[in-house]
């Protein structure tokens, strides 16, 4: 049976796999690109903020998730600290991608304070599970008195685009390389 439960640290190489795999096998990334992408965009959040974290579990298995960082500032300021010096090594366009990867959510961040990252295998794709998971991340932030949550991604990725328009986001702003959406969680 499929559920939605909190994240637990035996999740982590099965979320790990999900965020590189998303797209599907044949898209994903090489073991080097792998690396950066998991430093980037999935690491910092189950390694310190795990209880902001919640997974798609198929029989004990996670192939879903959504995890997220709950105050910007606290996010960037360890983010920049910890796992930013970790990407020099993947080259200097990788570098300033990842520097600048949370650039839109800055801009909200007073309004939104939180941001987040989901991903869920395709085979489990129209499932309703995307829209589960928004709604126990909302849940989970209103409880903790966090207003508003954002994110990012490709301005020409409509499935996305259209995901999250349907769940009720609002777009922020927008530019060639992101479609930044909020949502108010009360």
């Amino acid at each position: 049976m499929v559920t939605i439960r909190k994240y637990e640290e035996k999740d982590k190489e099965n979320v790990q796999f999900v965020c590189l795999n998303s797209e599907g096998p044949e898209n994903a990334p090489d073991k080097k690109t792998g690396e950066f992408i998991l430093i980037t965009f999935c690491n910092y959040y189950l390694e310190n903020e795990p209880e902001n974290c919640f997974v798609v579990d198929d029989d004990g298995k996670a192939v879903g998730y959504i995890i997220c960082a709950e105050n910007y500032d606290k996010y960037k300021k360890v983010f920049d600290e910890k796992y930013l010096p970790l990407t020099e090594q993947y080259g200097p366009d990788n570098y300033k991608w990842a520097l600048t990867s949370s650039d839109p959510q800055r801009n909200f961040k007073d309004e939104y304070p939180a941001h987040l990252h989901i991903d869920i295998l395709p085979e489990y794709h129209r499932m309703g599970l995307g829209g589960k998971l928004v709604a126990t991340l909302k849940e989970h932030l209103a409880s903790k008195g966090i207003d508003g949550v954002c994110l990012t991604c490709g301005p020409k990725n409509e499935r996305a685009v259209n995901f999250y328009k349907k769940r009720g986001f609002t777009l922020l702003s927008i530019d060639e390389g992101d479609a930044c959406f909020g949502i108010k969680t009360k």
